[in-house]
């Protein structure tokens, strides 16, 4: 109780005083907090029909659900941060349920659950298109994975390969998979409509236009440098698959976290962490996607030649062995020019 001043006035504590200036600064939490407090009152009520107490539950529960929505996009307006907010929120009304006779179980458990789904909600983050790149360096720092779906992996190719390879050598040869599902260079119609898609969002002049040809190269290019890197990391294991369709989005997932892009560099991405919902839903349907696709035999590489700068031959018969014969019109100029995307790939985003 506050204690009172020689004049008999009131006179608040320090922690009383906390607590209002919180109730203030935050009147939806206050408005939270008075109705889990009624509707724990409510419960505990003798006499009280049940179905009027589940409905007063229902109702309190709808109400501090839209108050959570409030407090979400007034965060979003004033970027103060979304967790301290709902913890303060959250955590009261749970506390001052459990001081209520009956604790008013089913509320509380409806209030968890929604903790629980706004924790795995916030842990999304939505990243600049200048910050994507240092994302994508610390995925690659550690990993013993890297799962992609996307378009024909040129950058794939250009960074995340050779420095995983890289990373994992010089960490003491330890085993890394690496997973790729990309579009089939043999499938025409998906060819052509990445080849479309990509000069519709390409606005920079560049003499290597996005054709029909050159999507279909550059798929090769990363089954080349799949089959190139299996033959020189022995714990290196590596999967491709073919898919008769195209996504206008790329998936980047190691063992820390997921990444989900657009083609264009500058675009804003999402990201999130091992251990929270969107990165399972993401395994998902990576997993789920790639069991659809038409798979290479990659190992099948490890029995042919296949030098530090593969020859025509070595190329033209890698994929004859890996079921992919590579067009009769591939002269010199076009194996060669597969193999140069392949291993010598520039950074499409630098």
């Amino acid at each position: 109780m506050p204690s009172q001043d020689d004049g008999g006035t009131p006179k608040l504590s320090i922690w009383d005083r906390l607590r209002l200036t919180w109730l203030f600064r935050e009147p939806d939490a206050a408005v939270a907090l008075i109705l889990a407090v009624g509707a724990g009152v409510a419960d505990a009520v003798p006499g009280l029909p049940t179905d009027v107490k589940a409905q007063i539950a229902s109702s309190g529960v709808l109400i501090l659900l839209a108050l959570l929505a409030v407090i979400l996009m007034r965060d979003r307006s004033r970027g103060e941060p979304i967790e301290k907010q709902l913890t303060e929120l959250l955590t009261s009304s749970a506390d001052v349920l459990k001081q209520l006779p009956d604790r008013f179980d089913q509320t509380t458990e409806l209030i968890t659950r929604a903790q629980q789904v706004l924790d795995d909600a916030t842990v999304i983050t939505l990243l600049d298109g200048k910050d994507v790149r240092s994302e994508h360096e610390a995925a690659r720092r550690g990993t013993d994975r890297w799962f992609f779906k996307g378009g024909t992996g040129t950058f794939i190719r250009a960074v995340t390969l050779p420095e995983c390879v890289a990373n994992a050598r010089n960490g003491g040869r330890r085993p890394l998979r690496v997973r790729l599902e990309i579009i089939d260079p043999e499938n025409p119609t998906v060819c052509e409509a990445y080849a479309r898609f990509r000069q519709s969002i390409t606005t920079a002049p560049n003499s290597d236009t996005w054709s029909p040809e050159r999507t279909r190269k550059e798929a090769y290019a990363t089954i080349l440098a799949a089959c190139w890197y299996r033959k020189r990391y022995q714990p290196l294991t590596i999967e491709v698959g073919l898919s008769p369709t195209m996504t206008t989005w790329r998936w980047d997932m190691s063992a820390s976290r997921v990444i989900v892009t657009r083609d264009d560099p500058m675009a804003p991405a999402l990201a999130a962490p091992n251990g929270k919902l969107y990165y399972a839903w993401c395994d998902t349907e990576l997993s789920t996607s790639f069991d659809q696709t038409r798979h290479v035999p990659i190992d099948r590489a490890l029995t042919l030649p296949l030098g530090d700068e593969p020859s025509v031959e070595e190329v033209r018969g890698l994929f004859s062995a890996l079921g992919l014969p590579l067009p009769g019109t591939y002269g010199l100029r076009e194996i060669a020019d597969i193999t140069q995307r392949a291993l010598k790939a520039a950074d499409p985003y630098h």
